[in-house]
């Protein structure tokens, strides 16, 4: 987002239409360039390749993480509360973005990629992090559970909401994933909560 041309931002936003129609194989510069209506050369001269492509959507939303995780921080509610806040933007996100699914959580693409996969765990990081922040947060609050530690707590946070949305991709966003992840997130609150 921040110090990209708007031609940057264009090919960014294309990429991920192409990902949503063609899934990640069907990301190609050549693909990029028939969309937008100019030269493979005119991609390059922009992104040196389709790894920095997708390097560019993950960084962007790492910068939606970051952004997302200072508003929680400074957000003056209940561990719980704060849960359901990051949790429903996720949702939002994800439901305005499907194809920000197919890239951030099909890391095995990344695998022979080092940069790429360094970016998804940054991601990844930020995430726990956060939400083992708000975990703590309610822990020393006493209104979340303390038999359990918070790295333990996060994980069963993270991996279930996770697999709901996963679910949700592999099932063609069949189903309305506001609806049931709202669902999903008063279970787990109710699954933290002491």
């Amino acid at each position: 987002m921040n110090n990209q041309t708007d031609r940057q931002t264009e090919i960014l936003l294309v990429a991920l239409e192409l990902i949503g129609k063609k899934g990640i194989q069907g990301l190609t510069i050549k693909n990029i360039s028939k969309e937008i209506g100019i030269s493979e050369p005119a991609i390059y001269r922009h992104f040196a390749s389709k790894s920095d492509i997708l390097l560019g959507v993950l960084s962007n939303f790492k910068e939606m993480a970051i952004m997302l995780s200072e508003i929680v921080e400074n957000y003056n509610a209940a561990a719980t509360e704060k849960l359901d806040f990051l949790f429903s933007r996720m949702l939002d996100l994800f439901t305005e973005t499907p194809s920000m699914v197919s890239v951030i959580f099909s890391e095995e693409i990344f695998n022979n990629d080092e940069t790429l996969k360094s970016k998804i765990n940054e991601i990844v990081t930020l995430h726990t992090n956060t939400i083992e922040a708000i975990i703590l947060n309610g822990q020393n609050e006493n209104n979340i559970r303390t038999d359990i530690d918070k790295t333990n707590l996060a994980l069963i946070a993270m991996g279930s909401f996770r697999l709901l949305v996963k679910k949700w991709e592999l099932n063609n966003h069949s189903f309305s994933l506001i609806e049931k992840g709202k669902a999903h997130i008063q279970i787990i609150n109710k699954v933290l909560s002491k």
